[in-house]
């Protein structure tokens, strides 16, 4: 009978091996299978491979390093071996005759590709117009009259197929998406710093903050007021709401005044005298906030640690109690980390799935658990990213929306139905599509 390796000769002899090599030595018996997944080895295969991954920086929380590793080297393999017109299609849109300042989905399902409905978003630019383009055919579906001024902001409820709009005056108007009619209007009285769309299932709503700092919840599609409330007085205001519109979040940037949470509930149904349910988050100098898609009330906050040397990004659960009062608001952090230091502050930040924020900063797209740990980073624009959206379905496991200055362009990955889109000013024209690589998150 020949002599059998130990488990630990076993080990050292793997740790010379390749990733492709362990999955093949895993199919031996269960012996090498079960030292083939050891953690240890495909953290070595990890930092072999990405040696800028410092070990104190590999904090995986739910992941482990074989599932890393397999991820990240997919990815790599289909940025690397996409082929243009048979892995991915370029192209390029044109209409308005302004720069685009907000794009939104109105399509119920987003991003599709199989040719069985289409995908279709909403624009605003300082043209004056909103429009709606069929982003498979990459053509206008319609475009509404000349506006009094430019259009600023837009928000979407793809449920109600119903687009919302405000100018730098401050009119808002709500729009039918299907044919671009006027439906509503009201007017703010100053112009507005923040539009965001709140599709609850019994009630949908509109937050609208203005730049004196008040925080407004109108009913749509007929724009009636429901409540007003004084947030940040004389401070332009930005409001996030959570994915189930059961929280939102305010901030004025890179103040002392701390961001706070509402809980929209408190908002619709104003009792006299007494003030919305809010709390303060124990952080100042807030630059950027998001919150995690798959989690019904995770809030990620970009801010200045304790000395206001570095960025932060630390993560809240939210949740609510009962008192003698009536509700509270109780906020939890579950997770916080320091951006690296030779890292460019980001200007925009997306979270993705309940574990990972997407950080934007100047060309690069950087992708970060909550904890800390860099899982990639890209550079495939030409010209600074300056807006981002994410998008999923049932037939899209994920998808991510990038603009830049670089003109309208769509990007669809047959194989596994992903998409990006990047708007910016139409004067580049169609441009180079080979330019812009495969990205698949």
């Amino acid at each position: 009978m020949e002599p059998q390796l130990g488990l630990h000769e076993l080990l050292h002899v793997f740790s010379f091996l390749e990733a492709r090599d362990l999955l093949r030595a895993a199919q031996v018996d269960k012996v090498w299978n079960e030292v083939s997944r050891t953690k240890e080895l495909w953290r070595q295969l990890c930092l072999r491979r990405w040696s800028s991954y410092k070990a104190p920086q590999m904090t995986l929380g739910t992941q482990t390093w074989k599932e890393y590793y397999l991820c990240r080297s997919e990815l790599e393999f289909r940025m690397e071996s996409g082929r243009p017109e048979k892995d991915f299609i370029c192209k390029a849109i044109a209409g308005h005759n302004g720069d685009i300042d907000e794009l939104a989905y109105i399509s119920t399902n987003e991003c599709r590709f199989d040719g069985q409905e289409k995908s279709v978003v909403c624009t605003v630019s300082s043209d004056s117009t909103v429009r709606a383009w069929d982003v498979q055919e990459g053509t206008e579906i319609w475009s509404s009259p000349l506006q009094p001024a430019a259009l600023v902001n837009l928000a979407a409820y793809p449920r109600l197929q119903l687009v919302v709009t405000v100018d730098k005056q401050g009119l808002i108007k709500t729009w039918k998406a299907e044919n671009g009619r006027e439906w509503a209007s009201f007017s703010l009285p100053t112009s507005s710093s923040a539009l965001q769309a709140c599709d609850h299932p019994e009630t949908p709503f509109l937050l609208v903050a203005s730049a004196e700092g008040v925080m407004y919840t109108l009913t749509v599609p007929q724009l009636q007021l429901l409540s007003w409330t004084s947030v940040f007085p004389s401070s332009p205001t930005s409001l996030l709401c959570s994915p189930d519109g059961q929280w939102v979040f305010a901030s004025t940037q890179d103040s002392d005044l701390g961001p706070k949470v509402f809980y929209t509930q408190s908002l619709l149904c104003v009792l006299e005298d007494e003030p919305p349910v809010s709390s303060t988050l124990p952080v100042l100098l807030t630059s950027r906030a998001c919150w995690a898609p798959d989690k019904t009330a995770r809030l990620m906050v970009m801010h200045r640690n304790s000395d206001n040397m570095r960025l932060a990004i630390t993560t809240y659960e939210l949740g609510t109690k009962q008192s003698q009062k009536g509700v509270d608001a109780v906020v939890q952090q579950i997770a916080s980390f320091l951006l690296p230091d030779n890292m460019m502050p980001p200007h925009l930040m997306k979270g993705h799935g309940s574990q990972v924020v997407l950080l934007v900063s100047g060309l690069e797209l950087v992708l970060f658990t909550i904890q800390g740990l860099q899982l990639a980073a890209f550079q495939d624009h030409q010209k600074p990213i300056t807006s981002m959206t994410r998008a999923e379905s049932s037939r899209l496991p994920s998808t991510s929306l990038c603009e830049s200055t670089c003109g309208i362009r769509k990007i669809s990955f047959l194989s596994s139905r992903a998409a990006i889109t990047c708007l910016g000013a139409p004067t580049d024209g169609p441009g180079n599509c080979s330019q812009f690589p495969p990205l698949y998150l």
